[in-house]
């Protein structure tokens, strides 16, 4: 049995984890509220360009002129994943559900013949995937040290995997990250980005008829760029918000915890000091009875 040293000792650690704790979630529920204002200020504009080049798209079915990120390579062997996740941890199981639906995604391809190619943005996701898939991983990005995300950031992402695609190294990208929906639920997403899927389940105006200036084929191939790059901001800003969201419920949690360990260590400290002091006062009644 531990002494009562050694049991007041670990009730001050669990005090001490307990403040840490709770620090971090008051951190982490002041940064959420940015966050989720950036990532529910950018869903408009995504969704909006998303309806827009769909519109475009749906005319262009088939042409010949068709650009190449639109119409894709046609051929679906080679699959780039970009896995985006968060540099830090203590999160839950935020950055584990990301890759694990991104390990499904991998197990399925391969088993299916095609040939994997992962980007990994950011350190968590990188390191999980390392442990299996390190052969896969082509480059690795993080964001250690921005304190703001920007355009510019998803931007250099865009850029590279848009270089990739122009290089013909792969068919098909595919984008996963966790979608926002509340501080206890982010889900993960798997959004298909080169050649793009357009979300059919909205309204459309197609039906209508429109006459573009410039051709039709000049605005993807200024749009589609753009696109991708868009929908990269847009994922970096849910997997921002979501992290703080999870990392928020994580440490109220744990601070709960701490709290029903520090109750449970305080009653066995008691109970110890109470049976210590009860055996020292039978062993002076004893004495005092020898006498």
């Amino acid at each position: 049995m531990a002494s009562l040293k050694d049991m007041r000792v670990r009730i001050a650690a669990t005090k001490a984890t307990q403040k840490i704790t709770k620090a971090m979630q008051m951190v982490a529920a002041s940064k959420l509220r940015r966050a989720q204002a950036a990532a529910e200020a950018a869903r408009p504009y995504a969704e909006r360009m998303d309806l827009a080049l769909g519109n475009i798209a749906a005319g262009m079915a088939g042409a010949d002129g068709a650009p190449k990120l639109l119409a894709g390579t046609g051929s679906d062997s080679v699959h780039l994943l970009i896995v985006a996740t968060g540099e830090r941890g203590l999160a839950g199981a935020f950055n584990s559900s990301i890759v694990r639906l991104a390990r499904e995604h991998i197990n399925r391809l391969v088993s299916e013949g095609k040939q994997v190619k992962i980007l990994t943005v950011g350190k968590k996701g990188n390191e999980q995937l390392r442990r299996n898939y390190e052969k896969l991983i082509v480059d690795r990005l993080e964001l250690r040290g921005v304190r703001v995300l920007g355009y510019a950031n998803a931007s250099q992402i865009a850029d590279k995997v848009l270089a990739m695609f122009a290089a013909g190294e792969f068919d098909i990208a595919t984008l996963f990250y966790a979608q926002f929906k509340s501080v206890i639920s982010q889900v993960p997403t798997a959004q298909q980005i080169i050649p793009p899927k357009f979300d059919g389940s909205k309204p459309a105006a197609a039906a209508a008829s429109y006459d573009y200036e410039p051709e039709e084929e000049e605005i993807l191939g200024d749009l589609l760029p753009r696109y991708v790059a868009t929908q990269i901001f847009r994922a970096l800003l849910e997997n921002n918000a979501s992290f703080y969201g999870a990392q928020m419920s994580a440490m109220d949690n744990a601070t709960r915890n701490a709290g029903d360990m520090i109750r449970k260590q305080t009653i066995t400290y008691n109970r110890t000091r109470q049976a210590m002091i009860t055996k020292e006062l039978i062993e002076i009644i004893s004495g005092a009875e020898a006498l």
